[in-house]
């Protein structure tokens, strides 16, 4: 017998000052029996993070061909490409030539992530942020996650700050980039 997936339900409040973006979001988010606790907030982090109009989830792990997050414009052409964890060059390189714009949200070491990219054939290489959010912010967010969330994420100065229940937490994102 096949595992369904999960779905989870967020009501978020965004205020990100970094970018000028102030939302109230509700989301259901569907998450695959194969998705780490880790990997499934960095997605949900990523969607706050890399919020605009045209953003979605893609179906995820059962559409390979798809990024984590994407954003289309109304012809329906890609926008944004956002990548979540350790993709590997091909992927990327893929993804630099089919959209204008793309960034990747990694909950693991980003040095060795790097290392492994170093060197390797990606279309547009140094344009391609690298975000890595606090690994301690991720983890205690993990340790709250709940089919049923809200909280609020204020991004100020590429800090993050969330309340989940009255409980705050913050931690940097660092980005990196190739090369």
């Amino acid at each position: 017998m096949a595992l369904t997936s999960t779905i989870h339900t967020f009501d978020i409040s965004l205020a990100d000052s970094d970018r000028g973006v102030y939302e109230d979001l509700s989301l259901r988010v569907a998450r695959h029996p194969s998705e780490t606790e880790e990997f499934f907030v960095t997605r949900v982090l990523a969607y706050c993070l890399e919020y605009e109009e045209g953003i979605a989830f893609s179906k995820g792990v059962s559409d390979g061909d798809e990024p984590a997050i994407l954003v289309r414009d109304a012809a329906g052409r890609y926008k944004a490409w956002i990548e979540i964890g350790s993709p590997d060059a091909d992927r990327l390189h893929k993804a630099a030539k089919t959209a204008e714009r793309v960034a990747v949200y990694t909950f693991k070491d980003p040095a060795s992530l790097l290392r492994r990219l170093e060197g390797e054939r990606i279309h547009r290489a140094a344009e391609i942020p690298i975000w890595s959010p606090d690994r301690s912010l991720i983890a205690d967010l993990v340790a709250l996650l709940d089919r049923r969330m809200a909280f609020h994420l204020s991004v100020a100065g590429r800090e993050l700050y969330l309340d989940v229940g009255g409980k705050t937490f913050s931690g940097p994102l660092t980005e990196h980039r190739l090369g």
